[in-house]
């Protein structure tokens, strides 16, 4: 079986080099293969992202702006694990009622990423919410989500999109991807919603 492997080199030293709005940069010097290596990197709180089916099997995707790279994407309902010592699950479903309105009765672990281990920690959680209904209220969106749009398609045409390239968000991409693969094997690969997260470098074995 083909897998990851965790590895833990010895860190001499760690540094915060730069403090932003929202992640920040570290400076590592660790040794490996005999060698002292500095690398920086994006130090990142981590996130969840989510995959909302309703009854008939369609997804939600919602439009929002993205102004590293000055597009509306479309994406799939996501944020970041930015209050301390939050469970990604109870995460997942805050981002779900924020930014759709939205909370789900069926939760399941779909898929996990690193986002770009090159040079950021931040790791993904995927999941899908089924069961759904709309929340009492509708959540008071600002900044870059006060003008969200939301589109219901179908698993098809999301995949139609992220195979002709029409889409290009990772967590969108990959959750699509995950969910058609699942359906074709009777959703026999989904995992618990509440699953511990031993690849999230700061929540650790436990998942909180």
């Amino acid at each position: 079986m083909i897998q990851d492997e965790a590895s833990t080199p010895k860190v001499v030293s760690s540094e915060l080099v730069y403090e932003g709005v929202v992640w920040n940069i570290r400076r590592d010097v660790f040794e490996y293969n005999d060698a002292e290596i500095t690398r920086e990197y994006v130090d990142h709180t981590g996130a969840v992202a989510i995959l909302a089916m309703d009854d008939e099997g369609r997804v939600l995707l919602i439009q929002q702006y993205r102004h590293p790279v000055r597009h509306r994407e479309w994406e799939i309902p996501a944020g970041l694990l930015d209050e301390a010592g939050e469970n990604p699950l109870d995460a997942a479903k805050r981002e779900l009622a924020e930014e759709a309105d939205l909370e789900a009765a069926d939760w399941s672990l779909l898929s996990e990423f690193y986002t770009s281990p090159g040079g950021s920690d931040e790791v993904i959680r995927i999941y899908l919410a089924r069961g759904l209904t709309a929340t009492a209220e509708a959540f008071d969106r600002t900044e870059e989500e006060a003008d969200i749009e939301t589109r219901w398609v179908s698993l098809d045409e999301a995949l139609d999109a992220v195979l002709a390239r029409r889409l290009h968000n990772p967590s969108t991409t990959i959750a699509v991807l995950a969910a058609t693969a699942a359906r074709s094997r009777n959703w026999e690969s989904l995992g618990e919603a509440d699953s511990p997260w031993p690849r999230h470098p700061k929540l650790g074995i436990q998942g909180r």
